[in-house]
């Protein structure tokens, strides 16, 4: 179901309120980031985000796939995820509010993850209202309405009842399958990409038809750009990715001016 609310209202409430003015600072956007220790100069490259290029901001939004993969919250265990999570932590103390918005990824990011990174949970899709302009947000996955399916497991896996279940195995099943699931994805990169696992554009015509805004961001295809589409303008937010061949990662602000694509520090 489509949530709504004002930019404003929601920083205001987050776990950044009364440590700084929020005045007009801009907004910053990201996705994508497949967090893990196998990528240690991404890793790096979000610390420095987090740490520098952030302090600047209002608020923080992660679209989705923030981890390369999430098999639920006592992943916090792990000292890696631990530690993601109190860097992003220092967002909040520094007045900086974060939101979070479940990837195909990581859903299972739950409120234990919240808490510990100090950040708020944002429904699939999202309007915000910032400087004047509504705006949508998306991860980006349920537009891709031509893999059939891919959008049947989404419909399964998104269910309390699927994931009550999932949850209940034991820590190392999950890992276990997480980990076949994971070396099948990366298999498939070498081989070509299929325009359906791409955005459609009946998939994006209807978002814009349902949230009746003019603008969408959103990440997951891994294909960074600017759409001007039949209902408005399409962002696309790059993935990061710093440490195989040609590289890649970046971030949208949004302020006063508009939307702009920028890249990494």
């Amino acid at each position: 179901m489509l949530q709504e609310t004002p930019l404003r209202s929601v920083a205001a409430g987050g776990p950044g309120e009364g440590k700084r003015p929020h005045g007009a600072r801009p907004l910053f956007l990201i996705s994508d980031l497949h967090l893990s220790e196998d990528i240690p100069r991404t890793v790096a490259a979000f610390e420095h985000f987090i740490r520098t290029t952030a302090e600047e901001a209002d608020s923080v939004f992660i679209l989705g796939d923030l981890f390369e993969y999430w098999i639920g919250d006592d992943m916090l265990s792990d000292p890696f995820v631990a530690r993601m999570a109190a860097l992003m932590h220092t967002l909040s103390e520094r007045g900086v509010a974060l939101y979070v918005m479940h990837g195909n990824r990581d859903f299972l990011l739950g409120k234990r993850f919240m808490k510990a990174a100090g950040a708020i949970w944002l429904p699939d899709p999202f309007v915000i209202t910032a400087f004047g302009a509504r705006i949508t947000l998306a991860h980006g996955d349920a537009l891709c309405t031509a893999d059939h399916a891919y959008i049947r497991f989404r419909r399964v896996a998104r269910s309390r009842f699927a994931q009550m279940l999932f949850l209940a195995w034991p820590f190392k099943w999950r890992h276990a399958l997480a980990k076949r699931m994971r070396s099948a994805s990366q298999e498939s990169r070498s081989r070509p990409v299929s325009p359906k696992y791409d955005v459609t554009q009946e998939g994006v015509a209807a978002l814009f038809n349902e949230t009746g805004t003019t603008t969408i961001v959103h990440g997951h295809t891994h294909r960074p750009a600017t759409h001007r589409e039949p209902g408005g303008t399409r962002w696309v937010l790059p993935d990061w990715d710093l440490d195989h061949g040609e590289r890649r990662g970046g971030y949208l602000r949004i302020d006063a001016d508009g939307l702009r694509a920028l890249p990494l520090d």
